[in-house]
C-alpha cells in the first residue's frame, strides 16, 4: 500500500474513477494502475454543495474488495463530511479530503474542522482539505500542520471534462512553501500532459487526472506525460 508521507516517487498520478466506465469500473481502475497510476481518486459529490450526485461508501467498498491493495484518495464534495468519516474508512478509504468552504468559518455544520480533521486521522485515513479556484489559502492556512494533503481545485467542482484555470497555479506556489515535506500538495481539474507540466513547476507533487487518463488510447504514455517522465 502507497504510504502517502513517504511516496517512493515524485510526482503521483491519481487517475480519477469518476472518468472510468462505470460498467467495468474496478477493471478500468485496476487498469489506469496497471498503466502507471499511483493511486485512485474517487470523488463523492452529495447533490447540495454540488449540484451532481455521484460516488458513495459502495463504490469505495467495491473498489477495495476488488483492488485490495490500492489506495484509494477519497476527496468530499458534501455539505457535512463529518457525517461520513467512520462510514468511509469502514468501506476502505485511505485519505478523506473535505471541502474548506463548508467550514463557516471554523466549523463544519457545528463541528470544529480541527476536530474533524483529527477524527479522520483516528479513523485511520490521512486527512486532507480542498480549496476552490476563488477560495484563498488563509481558509485552510490554520490546519496546515495536521494535513497530509491539501487539494487545489483547477476548475469548479462538480463535473469532469472542464478546462484547467492556470491562475490557480499562484496558490499552489504560495501552499508548496508551507507546506511540510510529507504533506502532498494535490491539483484537480483539466489536468494531463499538456497542463501537467505548469503545475509540477508550481510545486504540485500529486496530479488528479480523469478524463485524459479514461480516454486516453494509450494510458501508459499518457501518465509518463503527466508525471513528467
Amino acid at each position: 500500500m502507497l504510504d502517502l508521507a513517504a511516496p517512493p516517487r515524485l510526482p503521483l498520478v491519481a487517475p480519477s474513477v469518476l472518468a472510468a466506465d462505470f460498467g467495468r469500473a474496478a477493471g478500468d481502475a485496476a487498469d489506469a494502475l496497471a498503466a502507471g497510476g499511483d493511486l485512485l481518486h474517487v470523488d463523492v459529490m452529495d447533490g447540495h454543495f454540488v449540484p451532481n450526485l455521484s460516488m458513495g461508501g459502495g463504490m469505495i467498498a467495491g473498489l477495495r474488495k476488488h483492488l485490495p491493495d490500492a489506495f484509494l484518495d477519497v476527496h468530499l464534495m458534501v455539505e457535512r463530511p463529518h457525517d461520513y468519516v467512520g462510514a468511509f474508512a469502514e468501506a476502505g478509504a485511505n485519505s478523506f479530503s473535505f471541502h474548506a468552504e463548508v467550514c463557516r468559518p471554523h466549523r463544519v455544520h457545528g463541528v470544529d474542522a480541527g476536530d474533524l480533521i483529527a477524527s479522520i486521522r483516528d479513523a485511520g485515513m490521512t486527512p486532507g482539505m480542498v480549496i476552490n479556484p476563488p477560495t484563498p489559502v488563509s481558509w485552510v492556512a490554520p490546519y496546515l500542520d495536521g494535513l497530509g494533503l491539501v487539494l487545489v481545485m483547477s476548475v469548479f467542482p462538480g463535473a469532469g471534462g472542464q478546462s484547467f484555470m492556470p491562475e490557480v497555479l499562484t496558490k499552489c506556489r504560495e501552499l508548496r512553501t508551507r507546506l511540510r515535506p510529507t504533506t502532498r500538495l494535490q491539483i484537480d481539474g483539466g489536468i494531463g500532459p499538456g497542463t501537467a507540466s505548469a503545475a509540477r513547476d508550481a510545486g504540485v507533487d500529486l496530479l488528479v487526472a480523469g478524463s485524459a487518463v479514461f480516454g486516453a488510447a494509450d494510458r501508459a504514455a499518457t501518465i509518463a506525460g503527466i508525471r513528467g517522465a
